[in-house]
């Protein structure tokens, strides 16, 4: 394994508390037999793709601190320019490591987000079967915290702090009192944004460990996404039209956060780097095209509970993502699902043989004896 660099996680303290006053309604709903279909198999399922993640995920994979994902270096935003090519080795094993150690920082601080919100929809969902469901996603969203905590700490070895735009989406999201902005926020737009990021990382990733985690994870939040479909796209019909249009508004709002979330400026700040890298990088192509791809999952998603109106329309037009308005969401959904299935499989045959070898071995030392 690597040596670490010089840089430790005690270069990086920050607050380990934030509160944000939440005022909302606690509903409970009495009608226990009358779950929509859709909702409860979707509980059911929840319910049975349960994992744990010290034991679904290998974590004595080693991890190498100068290139801990294992990344190409072509999807580095700066590669190819005049400061990368300056750069030694042992500095681009730096810049790796931060870039990975900000990147899953900002996962594992959203996780927790998730988790808090999915427990606020608990509370104030006015569904009995959302509220289910909403249960199972409480226990997924720890997990995640749960396996990128543990990834940064032990592998990684570095934690950066809460990035300012999540933050401010968080704030908005988790303060607002209407259980249906909740999910809004949440479930479509930021786990629809994660969702995209995580595929990047498990269809590039080297490191196997990385590569399952993210795989393990988008499997989870591939049926949390379809919760929030499902529910919005029975609910948001019966809004007025302008109570659709501030709906609109705000997914607007966040959409720019979200996008302006992956600039990575604290990584320039902290290696010192020039402060014009950050210029270059927001107008990077690399950078444009990964933000478009961002928002796959985001734009069909919208378009299919009904928030789908010409001001919206127009932001994503500017934004140069319209083009995923008739992405096949569902496709993509049952893709992120087959990718993990195909990763145990691939962990069961490797175990299967790692014992094969474990019973030869025994087996000979018997006959020698």
């Amino acid at each position: 394994m690597t040596t670490s660099p010089s840089t430790t996680d005690s270069d990086f303290a920050f607050d380990p508390k934030w509160g944000i006053e939440s005022p909302s309604t606690t509903m409970f709903d009495f009608n226990y037999t009358g779950g929509r279909d859709q909702l409860l198999r979707l509980y059911d399922k929840g319910t049975r793709r349960q994992w744990i993640g010290s034991d679904r995920l290998d974590w004595s994979t080693e991890v190498n601190l100068a290139d801990p994902v294992g990344m190409p270096d072509e999807i580095m935003p700066i590669f190819g320019t005049p400061w990368w090519d300056d750069m030694d080795e042992a500095r681009r094993g730096e810049l790796r490591r931060h870039v990975e150690a900000w990147r899953f920082s900002q996962f594992m601080h959203g996780e927790q987000g998730a988790l808090i919100c999915t427990a606020k929809i608990v509370q104030t969902v006015p569904d009995i079967d959302s509220k289910f469901y909403a249960a199972t996603q409480v226990i997924d969203e720890a997990r995640h915290v749960e396996v990128y905590s543990r990834y940064l700490h032990e592998k990684v070895q570095l934690v950066y702090p809460l990035n300012r735009y999540l933050k401010a989406l968080l704030d908005d999201v988790i303060s607002d009192s209407r259980w249906d902005m909740t999910y809004l926020g949440m479930q479509v737009l930021i786990e629809g944004l994660a969702l995209a990021a995580f595929g990047v990382i498990r269809n590039n990733a080297q490191n196997p460990l990385a590569k399952a985690l993210n795989a393990y994870v988008m499997q989870d939040e591939a049926r949390h996404v379809m919760f929030g479909r499902l529910a919005l796209r029975d609910y948001y019909p019966q809004l007025s039209e302008a109570e659709r249009a501030e709906r609109e508004d705000f997914c607007i709002e966040a959409c720019y956060l979200m996008r302006d979330r992956f600039l990575g400026e604290e990584v320039w700040e902290r290696l010192e780097l020039p402060p014009e890298i950050g210029v270059y990088v927001e107008n990077s192509e690399t950078l444009r095209e990964f933000r478009n791809f961002l928002f796959m999952r985001i734009v069909p998603i919208l378009r299919d509970i009904g928030l789908w109106g010409p001001k919206l329309r127009q932001a994503f037009t500017d934004m140069g993502v319209i083009g995923w308005a008739d992405a096949d969401i569902d496709a993509e959904m049952a893709s992120d699902e087959k990718a993990a299935e195909d990763l145990d499989e691939q962990r069961d045959i490797r175990m299967a043989h790692v014992q094969e070898v474990a019973d030869s071995a025994e087996e000979a030392e018997v006959l020698r004896a």
